[in-house]
């Protein structure tokens, strides 16, 4: 077998986990606002965390509740239909994550940050909500990373 394969699908799927726990940490976050570093603490404990890239999620969830979301949703503002704060909030936790992986995250790339966007608002998301979160991260990546296309 491809051993720099095997590592890398290791590494996505240690990703993958990470931005699920940080669509969790997010949505705990818009419900009930605190310290990112208290998000932190309360998903160190996750059942999935060990098989979570631990400082993925961090730097996903610093990322975005450090600067306290505003700039993130007025950010977000420019690609969506309607005003963030009237979104879904497991929506808006991952548009919030799908953004700031096309805004900060060059290595990752962006059709990865959408069908990992897509994946998670199908898991979690409202029936149709998959379908939003594709035409914003897709809109969003347009403008963001136009030499990826």
């Amino acid at each position: 077998m491809n051993e720099p394969l095997t590592a890398r699908r290791a590494a996505s799927n240690r990703r993958a986990v990470a931005r699920k726990l940080a669509v969790q940490a997010l949505y705990r976050w818009q419900v009930n606002a605190g310290p990112w570093q208290d998000l932190l603490l309360e998903f160190a404990d996750a059942e999935d965390m060990p098989k979570a890239d631990r400082e993925y999620f961090e730097a996903l969830v610093r990322g975005i509740a450090e600067e306290g979301g505003a700039g993130w949703d007025r950010d977000l503002a420019r690609f969506t239909d309607r005003a963030p704060a009237e979104l879904d909030p497991v929506e808006h936790a991952v548009l919030l994550i799908g953004l700031f992986e096309l805004s900060r995250r060059p290595d990752v790339p962006y059709r990865v940050v959408i069908d990992e966007g897509v994946g998670l608002a199908r898991r979690f998301g409202a029936t149709d909500g998959h379908k939003y979160v594709n035409a914003v991260l897709d809109r969003a990546a347009r403008e963001l990373r136009p030499d990826e296309r």
